[in-house]
């Protein structure tokens, strides 16, 4: 089984929990890490932005990565949301097999 790890960021630790839970609870997401403090430094709409921000890392199976995005922005305060996925290449055997494992779908 492909997998990813999906690294998003939002603008608050409330705002993470609640759609880490959601990914969870849903099976999008075997687990969401959620870090605190993140200092971001962008351009949106042609201004130079300084934000403090939370980072959220999920793993996920890569067949659950397009219903994770769509479940993330339906989700999300902002209008453009950071989420970018990779693939993973390898890890502990035994973790990846729970993460595709935790993520099964019985539906489409």
């Amino acid at each position: 089984m492909a997998l990813q790890f999906v690294y998003m960021t939002v603008g608050s630790t409330d705002e993470a929990r609640r759609i880490g839970e959601a990914l969870v609870n849903e099976k999008l997401a075997a687990c969401v890490n959620i870090l605190e403090g993140m200092q971001s430094l962008y351009v949106w709409e042609g201004a130079v932005q300084h934000d403090r921000e939370t980072v959220m890392i999920a793993k996920t199976a890569a067949a659950r990565l397009p219903a994770l995005i769509e479940r993330v922005k339906a989700l999300h305060s902002y209008d453009c949301p950071c989420i970018v996925a990779f693939n993973i290449d390898g890890g502990h055997p035994a973790f990846l097999r729970w993460v595709g494992d935790a993520v099964r779908s019985s539906g489409p």
